[in-house]
């Protein structure tokens, strides 16, 4: 069945002090319903990006949102013909994404949230600095047109950039951007606690851009990387020409014929040992 597996990406940062016992839940849930990929839970909430049926899927949601915390929760979805993940696993760590900063608590304060509509209008003026908070290697294989690169290997970089090449900036107006908007806002409660008065930040990010701007209005340039087997999807949310160089480690583009081989093993069914291969 095409498209036979739903995709939920999804984050929310609120107080959890039951985080275990959350965690435990979906372990007992997600084996039950034959769910795949990650939720990390933390005591300052959830983050997830996990695969399953579509009644998976939903069923999923709807426990999560049944706790009034969870209510207001942001979920994109998306869809594949295979399952872009090999494994279940319910992680619990002292952040839903790692940082490693004082004073970056989007519970606290946080930058101003973009419609996508309004988020086009904005990076559209020259004066404003706008900041792909993703790692290098994601930004190579796109990105919004004019966007500075911090060229950072992991996230935990992101505050020497912010420290060594922004301090100088606080009069200007920022706007930050990342794969599904949970590193951005956590990016903006870091500038908002450093000083910056205008930091803006796209709401449920690059994902959340693809699916609601059209493509003829779209500021967007290229695939959007993305952590499990598809590598990176394309404008229309779809899995994209890429895969991951064994000696590299970093996203490089398909041939035709590496399309074809790794077409016909998904369609199979085929577990693939190592992620992103071909």
């Amino acid at each position: 069945m095409s498209d036979s597996w739903k995709i939920a990406a999804f984050y929310h940062f609120t107080d959890l002090p039951d985080r275990d016992a959350w965690a435990e839940r979906m372990v007992e849930h997600g084996l039950r319903v034959g769910l795949r990929g990650t939720l990390i839970f933390a005591p300052e909430g959830v983050n997830s990006t996990c695969a399953g049926s579509h009644d998976a899927i939903d069923a999923t949601i709807e426990l999560l949102k049944s706790d009034p915390r969870f209510e207001t929760m942001d979920v994109k979805y998306s869809y594949a013909d295979f399952n872009p993940f090999p494994k279940f696993k319910v992680k619990k760590k002292p952040e839903i994404v790692t940082f490693r900063q004082e004073g970056a608590d989007p519970r606290e304060v946080v930058g101003t949230y973009l419609e996508p509509e309004e988020w086009n209008e904005l990076i559209a003026d020259p004066d404003v600095i706008t900041i792909d908070t993703r790692n290098d290697y994601e930004v190579e294989v796109g990105q919004f047109k004019g966007a500075i690169n911090p060229k950072t290997g992991d996230f935990t970089e992101f505050a020497k950039f912010v420290d060594e090449h922004l301090a100088s900036q606080k009069g200007k107006k920022i706007a930050m951007y990342c794969t599904g908007g949970i590193r951005c806002e956590r990016s903006t409660a870091y500038l908002k606690k450093k000083g910056f008065d205008e930091v803006y930040h796209l709401k449920g990010g690059i994902l959340r851009y693809l699916e609601e701007m059209p493509k003829d209005q779209s500021l967007w340039e290229g695939d959007c990387f993305v952590f499990d087997y598809r590598v990176a999807v394309d404008h229309d949310l779809k899995p994209a020409k890429w895969k991951i160089d064994p000696e590299t480690s970093h996203p490089k583009r398909m041939t035709e014929d590496e399309i074809e081989k790794i077409a016909e093993r998904r369609r199979s069914g085929a577990i693939f040992k190592k992620p992103y291969t071909v």
